[in-house]
C-alpha cells in the first residue's frame, strides 16, 4: 500500500516481513558494537545504491571539551535554550521511554510511531500511525493518553487517518495534526476539531516564530506556508514545486522540514537521498547534507527522514534505512554517526527504520523507533 511505501520507502512485502519479526522479539540490552563504515567517493544525487562494504574502518563520534556555547534550539512549534558543547555525545544505549510493549492498541503500547513533539515538560506527543490517534506520554509515565483520534480510522471530525506528524501550537496549546490518509492539516483544541488545510497529500509540518505554519507535500514535491489563522487561500511554495526530480530547485518526495529563525526551510528530500536548505525567497535550494546517492557512506543517506537543526548549523538527521542518526556541519563532504549504525534491530543499542526525531531542553535525543513500536530516549552525556 502507498502509505506503508511512504513511511520508510520499502514495498509492502518488505515492510511485512520486517514488521512480523519486529513484533515477535522482544526488546533487551545489547553490548554495543562498533560502526565499521567505508569510505566512498562522491556519486551523483539518483544514482544505484552501492553495495555495503564493510572493513575495519571505525566511524568514531567527534566529542570536543571546547568552548560551551548558549543556542537557542527550535523544534518544530517550540524554542528551548540550553548549553550544548560545540559537538556532543549521547549514550549508545537507549531508555524507551514509550511503547516497547510490541505493537498494539493498548495504551502501553504504539502501532508504528511517525511524528514526534517534546514539550518543555518533557511530555511526548506521538503521531501513532497505524492506530490513527495521537498520544501524550506524560515524563516518566508507563502508558500515554489519547488526546486526538482514537476513534478507528475514518473521516469524521473526531477520526484520523495514518496521522504522521504532530506539533503544539504553543500560543494556545492546540494540537496540530498532518491526517495523511485524509489528505488535510486538522487542529485539536480542547476536543474541538477544524480543518485548516484540506485536499493536500501531508505529510510533516512546521510551525516557525512569526507565526507561519509550514506543510510538506510529497505529491507535489514541495513545501507550502500559511499565515496562522489564515487558511483562505493556496499558501505559499517555499521549497520545491517545480515537478519531481533532482535539479536544486526541485524536490523528490520531501518528508519532514524544519525551519530555523531566518525562515530558512530544511528539508528531507527523501528520494533524492539528500538534505536540502532553501533560504527565505529563494528560488532553488542547496544541498547540506548527502546528495551522493543512496548508501551507507558517511557521505551518503538511505531514506533520510527527522531532521533538526541547531544554531551552530549541525544537522541531526535521521537515516532511516541505515538504522542511525547522523550529524553533518553545514559545508562539510560528510557526516558523523550519533546513535545507531549497528545494524537493524531491537536492542537498546539499535533501531529499525526509525522516522521522528526530538530533543528536549536538556539535550537528550528521542527517535521513533517505527518497526520496533517504541520511542527511544538516549540521553546526552555531560
Amino acid at each position: 500500500m502507498e502509505y506503508k511505501k511512504l513511511l520508510i520507502g520499502k514495498n509492502e512485502e518488505d515492510v511485512e516481513m520486517a514488521a512480523k519479526r519486529a513484533t515477535t522479539d522482544d526488546a533487551s540490552p545489547e553490548r554495543e558494537s562498533k560502526n565499521n563504515i567505508r569510505r566512498s567517493t562522491r556519486q551523483e544525487t539518483g544514482s544505484k545504491k552501492t553495495e555495503p562494504t564493510i572493513n575495519t574502518t571505525t566511524a568514531t563520534i567527534v566529542v570536543s571539551t571546547a568552548e560551551t556555547t548558549i543556542l537557542t534550539t527550535s523544534t518544530s512549534s517550540h524554542t528551548t535554550t540550553m548549553n550544548e558543547p560545540k559537538f556532543k555525545k549521547w549514550e549508545q544505549n537507549a531508555i524507551t521511554v514509550a511503547g516497547g510493549n510490541r505493537k498494539g492498541q493498548q495504551l502501553n503500547q504504539l502501532n508504528y510511531p511517525y511524528g514526534i513533539f517534546i514539550d518543555k515538560n518533557k511530555n511526548i506527543f506521538i503521531a501513532d500511525f497505524d492506530n490513527h490517534r495521537i498520544v501524550e506520554w506524560k515524563y516518566n509515565a508507563n502508558q500515554g493518553q489519547i488526546i486526538a483520534g482514537g476513534n478507528g480510522n475514518g473521516s469524521r471530525m473526531d477520526q484520523l487517518n495514518h496521522p504522521t506528524d504532530v506539533i503544539i501550537d504553543q500560543r494556545n496549546q492546540s494540537i496540530i495534526i498532518a491526517d495523511f490518509d485524509n489528505r488535510r492539516v486538522i487542529q485539536w483544541l480542547n476536543q474541538t476539531q477544524q480543518i485548516l488545510i484540506e485536499n493536500i497529500d501531508c505529510v510533516h509540518l512546521a510551525l516557525d516564530k512569526h507565526e507561519f505554519l509550514y506543510v510538506s507535500d510529497y505529491k507535489k514535491n514541495e513545501v507550502r506556508r500559511w499565515k496562522i489563522g489564515e487558511y483562505n487561500n493556496e499558501g505559499i511554495v517555499v521549497a520545491g514545486g517545480n515537478e519531481q526530480g533532482t535539479q536544486l530547485n526541485q524536490l523528490s518526495f520531501p518528508t519532514f522540514i524544519f525551519v530555523d529563525e531566518d525562515q530558512s526551510v530544511y528539508v528531507s528530500d527523501r528520494n533524492n537521498y539528500r538534505m536540502m536548505k532553501w533560504k527565505k525567497d529563494a528560488k532553488e535550494g542547496i544541498v547540506v547534507a548527502g546528495g551522493n546517492g543512496e548508501g551507507e557512506e558517511l557521505n551518503q543517506f538511505s531514506q533520510p527522514q527527522g531532521l533538526i537543526v541547531n544554531d551552530l548549523s549541525q544537522i541531526y538527521v535521521v537515516d532511516c534505512s541505515n538504522y542511525r542518526v547522523m550529524r553533518w556541519r553545514e559545508g562539510k563532504e560528510e557526516g558523523e554517526i550519533v546513535v545507531g549504525g549497528n545494524k537493524r534491530g531491537n536492542q537498546l543499542n539499535q533501531l529499525d527504520h526509525p522516522n521522528g526525531l526530538s530533543f528536549d531542553d536538556e539535550g537528550n535525543l528521542y527517535v521513533a523507533d517505527f518497526l520496533n513500536h517504541r520511542i527511544q530516549k538516549f540521553e546526552i552525556i555531560l
